[in-house]
Parts: C-alpha cells; structure tokens; sequence
C-alpha cells in the first residue's frame, strides 16, 4: 500500500458507507446517534491531522456501518436530519 493511497468510500468488505462528510463533528454526532440506536458503525477520517486542511477528498470523514444494518442506519439518519435542522452533513450516499 502506498503511502498516499488509502481505502476508497465503499470498498471495506461487509461494511457501507452511510454518510460522507467535511467535518469530524457531523460524522461523530450520526456515530453518536447510531450508538444510541444500538447500530454499530465506525469513522474512516482521510483528514490530515498535522494540518487544517478541509478541502476535496483528503478532508473527508465516512461512516461506516456492516452490510446488514444499512438500510437501518440509513432510515435513523434521515429522521435525525429530519427532526434536527443542524444536522447537515456535506454529502449522505443515497438516503
């Protein structure tokens, strides 16, 4: 594996990428959230931390959860950002 190369969203095997973002508080509160619903999930951060950056793919945060809670994470998901107008994450894979 190359240094600068890492995993692309949606390539982990048996795991879903849920929700896309730009910054670690949105993704951390949906991680919060599932938590509390009983989901598993984990956050991949591509976010440089030595430095500030939040710009294009080597800022990006994804949540995670196995293949067999997806259509449950992404069904709390919706009604979190339905129910909670603060909650706006950049980017949510097909909700």
């Amino acid at each position: 594996m190359s240094f600068f190369k890492g995993p692309n969203a949606n390539n982990i095997e048996n795991w879903v990428c849920v929700l896309e973002g730009s910054t670690d508080l949105e993704i951390r509160m949906a991680k919060n959230y599932l938590s509390n619903l009983k989901i598993p999930s984990n956050i991949l951060s591509k976010r440089d931390s030595a430095i500030s950056l939040n710009v294009s793919e080597m800022a990006m945060v994804y949540l995670y959860v196995p293949r067999e809670f997806e259509k449950k994470a992404r069904k709390a998901l919706a009604d979190l950002e339905e129910k909670n107008s603060d909650f706006n994450p950049d980017f949510d894979n097909g909700a």
